[in-house]
């Protein structure tokens, strides 16, 4: 899946000193808000449409969704081999921890869990550094000490003291692990990353292994290396597979078991062969099985309730090849779908007079179906930061023959915009009334459109030429890939073909999309990065690559400037058609780059734009940030679904609550759906 993530950035970064904060802030008599602490903030999403749908329904959304979550572990072992015996030890501590609850170190402990239930490991789930502790080892210690041991995660023979010495270097030393993915130009990658995909190999290595396995005639290729780990034993390297029988299987049982029971309750024969072909794929682990579901589930158009489940993106993957784990099911919000069914059905249109060289273009476009969807569960890599907009699947040969499926997340973009109501956030940082006028006016419609048009069409634009390895841009790949889809969006929304469609208010409605995107990319989005660090993560480096070419190529007529006011820097754009033309010639070059492969102009363009921060200007959006009192990342809990049975065991009804709060969730899950041992060999 090709993931917009939300661009918003609206909460106080506190230190990891600072406690949590309950912030009950309700809208429309639902409580969006929940908790705030470190950088974070949580959220509820609501379930909109769920009491009415038929019982098949609810009930196919309930297996779903217990399906989707036993893959939880499967995730924190993937971001890192210790990340189960140290959330372990963690849950341990705080629920046996009889000392002085306002006690500094515990606070900090508190908080430190707290973040590691977030990023499902120890590394920062969108910066990818580790977490700096605020809590003493001494501390730390101390408590394991006074717990039973039988509640903590020792593995056979090992005791308390073997244990603090395994992994204490792994929390508490900054140079034991520091990055989950590391994407430094020149290093080796795999060596210099945390998570868990490569063993005792390098990067060279590994390059060479899936090369070694491509054919460079196969027109259909399999994505070799997608859901398996790589490992040198004794000189030899080969694949642990994920499936049944093999890495991870006590988790994949589960999820094939709740599988099956939604296999019998399916809407149609179409969405049965579907699970059905999942299912199977999990027990084999046959790559060439899981194209013919992905072509499956791509021609599952009828059917109400969709879910993803599997091993899908890659941004987990230094070299972005092995994919982490995730799940989401949904149903489709009917109403809301006209606006993307609208946009798919001229797919072929946009693509035609698109500004990308005629080679570049699908003469036809297939099977591009888009929907706006209601999140009913999310889980692994959408859990809880997420997606609100999603392109599957990733093949370019599947999307290419047989289509793809695009959706935005409509309650979870719904509930960004409660919570983001009233901040200051954007008030603060743009340049005049002007702008601000446009952003209440506008944005709520141009942000989902944007969405909307760079899942449903900017993924889906463009082909590769005959012959162009599909992982060729290597670690560049995602920053390159979601700039184009980013660009195919930026590009249409002033055009009039979408007013013709009658799915945008007026002409000048894109402003305020291209003002808070240029925005963004050239200033906001650098309250997520400490200061001295560079933008790593492939969104945020997509975003500043577009701005920052935009603003340098365009600096000679001033379409976009950085100006001073009041002794604070503001973004103004002077000229909003030829930003537009800058758009589409950076669309243009970069789908030629994706075409062809060109892995030194990606390169240069990421390296070049994408990655180097402005230190003075980094420093006064920190300051000028913090005031507001803000957290830049926002996460959600899931809501609670109960299934009522009947004396003979048959569900009547499935239940929906919102009550859970974000510890009792997180600990409840770590009891119910925990079935990875320690280390996953």
């Amino acid at each position: 899946m090709k993931r917009q993530l939300i661009l918003m950035a609206m909460s106080l970064w506190l230190l990891s000193s600072c406690g949590s904060l309950k912030d009950t802030t309700k809208t429309d008599n639902f409580e969006y808000k929940v908790e705030k602490f470190a950088d974070l903030q949580i959220l509820r999403y609501k379930v909109q449409g769920f009491n009415e749908l038929p019982l098949n329904q609810k009930e196919l959304i309930y297996y779903l969704s217990q399906a989707a979550l036993q893959g939880r572990d499967i995730l924190f072992d993937q971001n890192g081999r210790y990340n189960l015996t140290i959330r372990r030890l963690l849950e341990a501590a705080y629920l046996n921890y009889s000392g002085d609850k306002k006690d500094f170190n515990y606070i900090n402990m508190e908080i430190y869990l707290k973040r590691v239930w977030f990023s499902n490991g120890i590394h920062h789930h969108y910066g990818c550094d580790k977490f700096v502790p605020g809590f003493t080892p001494d501390f730390f210690k101390g408590v394991i000490e006074k717990i039973d041991p039988v509640k903590l995660p020792l593995e056979k023979g090992q005791t308390v003291a073997q244990l603090c010495d395994e992994v204490f270097p792994v929390i508490f030393d900054p140079k034991v692990m520091p990055k989950r993915v590391n994407q430094a130009d020149g290093e080796d990658l795999i060596l210099t990353s945390a998570s868990n995909y490569y063993e005792g190999v390098t990067q060279k290595e590994a390059e060479n292994f899936y090369n070694a396995l491509k054919d460079p005639n196969d027109s259909t290729p399999i994505s070799y290396g997608l859901n398996s780990r790589l490992v040198k034993e004794n000189g030899k390297i080969y694949e642990k597979v994920w499936k049944v029988g093999g890495l991870y299987s006590p988790a994949l049982e589960k999820i094939v078991y709740w599988l099956k029971k939604a296999e019998g309750v399916t809407e149609n024969n179409t969405q049965k062969a579907v699970v059905s072909k999942l299912i199977e794929y999990y027990n084999t682990g046959d790559l060439r099985t899981f194209d013919e579901y992905c072509i499956q589930w791509v021609k599952d158009l009828s059917s109400r309730v969709d879910f993803v489940n599997g091993f899908t993106e890659n941004y987990g993957d230094p070299l972005g090849i092995k994919s982490s784990w995730e799940s989401i099911v949904n149903f489709k919000d009917m109403e809301a779908t006209k606006r993307t069914e609208t946009i798919s059905s001229n797919a072929q249109w946009f693509e035609d007079h698109s500004p990308v060289d005629k080679q570049f273009k699908k003469e036809t476009v297939k099977g591009v179906s888009a929907k706006v969807i209601t999140a009913a569960i999310l889980a692994g890599d959408l859990y809880p930061a997420t997606a609100i907009g999603i392109n599957l699947p990733n093949a370019n040969w599947i999307r290419s023959h047989h289509g793809s499926k695009s959706v935005t997340i409509g309650n979870l973009t719904d509930a960004y915009n409660k919570a983001a109501h009233g901040s200051g956030f954007f008030e603060e940082f743009a340049y005049s009334k002007a702008e601000i006028e446009l952003n209440d006016k506008y944005a709520d419609i141009t942000n989902d459109l944007h969405t909307d048009l760079h899942e449903c069409l900017g993924h889906g634009s463009g082909k590769l030429l005959p012959g162009t390895d599909p992982n060729v841009l290597k670690a560049y790949d995602s920053t390159i890939e979601e700039a184009r889809a980013d660009l195919f969006g930026l590009y249409y929304l002033p055009d009039k073909k979408l007013l013709e469609l009658g799915i945008i208010p007026d002409a000048d409605a894109y402003k305020a999309e291209y003002y808070s995107y240029m925005m963004n990319g050239l200033m906001t989005q650098l309250v997520r990065i400490q200061l001295g660090n560079n933008v790593e993560e492939a969104h945020m480096r997509n975003r500043q690559l577009i701005a920052r070419w935009a603003f340098e190529k365009g600096a000679a007529d001033k379409v976009v400037e950085l100006v001073k006011k009041d002794g604070k820097t503001y973004v103004r754009i002077n000229d909003y058609k030829k930003l537009r033309n800058l758009f589409g010639q950076l669309l243009a070059e970069i789908q030629r780059i994706k075409s062809e492969g060109d892995y030194a102009a990606a390169r240069s363009l990421v390296e070049n734009y994408a990655v180097k921060v402005d230190p003075v200007l980094h420093k006064e959006v920190l300051e000028r940030y913090k005031k507001l009192n803000l957290a830049p990342y926002k996460g959600f809990l899931n809501p609670v679904y109960e299934a009522v049975v009947n004396k003979d065991g048959k569900i009547t009804d499935v239940k929906v609550s919102y009550n859970e709060g974000y510890a009792e969730q997180m600990l409840r899950y770590g009891k119910d759906y925990s079935r990875l041992p320690n280390r996953n060999e």
